[in-house]
């Protein structure tokens, strides 16, 4: 069984900055792209940042040079990095990870969520 534990989110002022932090544990064979979505409600789940295994990033126009992912390859760890931050910003966000769990088998999972809120 494989869990992602995210943390880090809170209530911040606009032009503020905050971490989050997401923690992959369990059965994991090996861990090929992590990502970082977020959701506000009524609306669907967006793609904030990925980083491939080998280190490749892409982010979505409206956080590109204010949001910076990256990745502790040994903790199973992706990180989010968010400066500059904007009332729209505010969301809950997911940490997605895909994830082998056998030589065979590989799947998505997902953490809980976090909520961040950028007051103005």
């Amino acid at each position: 069984q494989v869990q992602l534990v995210e943390s880090g989110g809170g209530l911040v002022q606009a032009g503020g900055s905050l971490r989050l932090s997401c923690a992959a544990s369990g059965s994991i064979f090996s861990i090929n792209t992590m990502a970082w979505y977020r959701q506000v409600p009524g609306k669907q789940r967006d793609l904030v940042a990925d980083i491939t295994r080998g280190g490749t990033t892409n982010y979505a126009d409206s956080v590109k040079g204010r949001f910076t992912i990256s990745r502790d390859g040994p903790k199973n760890t992706v990180y989010l990095q968010m400066n500059s931050l904007k009332p729209e910003d505010t969301a809950v966000y997911y940490c997605n990870a895909n994830i082998r769990t056998t030589v065979f088998r590989t799947d998505d999972y997902w953490g809980q969520g976090t909520q961040v809120t950028v007051s103005s």
